[in-house]
């Protein structure tokens, strides 16, 4: 049954992706609450209520549940003992999502069930597995804590079998993967229904500096183009088996072999801020029509060309300079204190009908 506008949508996280939720809940005509630590937590501006406490207060993450009539979340490190705090009956989509792509070893166990190719990668556990896996996997590769770390961080690019040794190993257990000759990275983002409906956003191109994501982009081109199909069954084959209810991403390298899965986000993704303006629905509408219950949006491309480029760090200082750019650029700033380096302040999206 669809939550009656009024109703009291609960979002776990309070950074820019729970602003921009909460921004396309507003507009459907519901009241919006986030839970999160103390912290820069920009989504707090745009929402009716606030809970500022930790994880592991129980008491508070039950006090906040009482005032919601659904809980969603934000981004996927929420701990899973939060989740388990809160009645599950309000929870979508369901914990058993944030418990497969919590740990990098799962999610990737979990997509080859379903058929899916990752590159090669080994368990980590001490200094000798770590040597022991580059020599079975190979090198170059990286190693990534299993656990945590987003946009670079937890990661440690190894170029040889000799640079291991200069490598600290962290104390926790880790992934080791090989690198993978790609031509370009590419998100497919889908969005399902409660009924189980799937529609899905086409896919863009994605540009990465430092483990950061800086550009995505329309068209894809030939190549994506080639392997969406295939990446998209894999991906519907995810949302089924999770019995999904929300956005979804999942981020694959293009090789001239196909689609290789690299990772999973259970949640609306940077790669998708594009759809704001240049697609029917947004992923942010979408996924609040989901968590309510109200029938899925179109996903279509409004425009012939696309590109969206994060604002880092004091780029933000000077952004609004962007607006004196011809062809209407979209700009979006979240309202961030401060400007550090490699700091995701805010994006521009730029879009064009115009044939060259």
């Amino acid at each position: 049954m669809a939550l009656k506008p009024g109703s009291t949508i609960g979002i776990l996280g309070a950074g820019q992706l729970g602003r921009m939720l909460a921004m396309a809940a507003a507009q459907l005509g519901y009241r919006v609450i986030c839970y999160s630590p103390p912290g820069d937590s920009v989504a707090a501006d745009v929402c009716a209520d606030f809970f500022e406490n930790g994880w592991g207060d129980k008491a508070a993450l039950a006090a906040f549940a009482t005032k919601c009539d659904v809980v969603t979340w934000e981004f996927e490190n929420v701990p899973v003992s939060a989740i388990e705090a809160i009645p599950q009956e309000l929870v979508v989509p369901g914990e058993r999502a944030l418990e497969v792509a919590q740990n990098r070893l799962s999610e990737k166990g979990f997509v080859e069930q379903l058929g899916g190719r990752c590159a090669p990668y080994k368990r980590v556990e001490s200094e000798d597995d770590l040597t022991r896996a580059t020599e079975t996997v190979g090198t170059p590769g990286i190693l990534k804590t299993a656990r945590d770390g987003y946009d670079g961080k937890g990661q440690w690019r190894i170029g040889s079998a000799h640079e291991t040794e200069g490598v600290r190993f962290p104390g926790r257990t880790c992934i080791y993967e090989g690198l993978v000759d790609f031509e370009t990275e590419f998100s497919v983002i889908l969005v399902r229904g409660q009924d189980g409906m799937i529609r899905f956003w086409d896919s863009g191109t994605n540009k990465h500096e430092g483990g950061m994501l800086v550009r995505s982009a329309l068209p894809a081109g030939p190549l994506v183009e080639q392997q969406v199909e295939e990446a998209r069954e894999i991906a519907r084959k995810t949302a089924n088996a999770l019995g999904y209810v929300g956005v979804l991403t999942l981020e694959f390298f293009a090789t001239k072999q196909g689609p290789i899965f690299n990772e999973m986000a259970p949640r609306v993704h940077n790669s998708g801020h594009w759809t704001i303006e240049g697609a029917a629905t947004s992923q942010f509408e979408n996924h609040i029509r989901a968590v309510c219950g109200l029938p899925l949006g179109g996903t279509e491309t409004r425009f012939a060309e696309i590109e969206m480029r994060n604002i880092v760090g004091e780029d933000a200082l000077t952004a609004h300079q962007i607006l004196a750019e011809e062809g209407e650029p979209h700009l979006h700033l979240y309202g961030k204190r401060k400007a550090r380096e490699g700091r995701k302040m805010g994006h521009v999206t730029r879009v064009s009908n115009k044939v060259a």
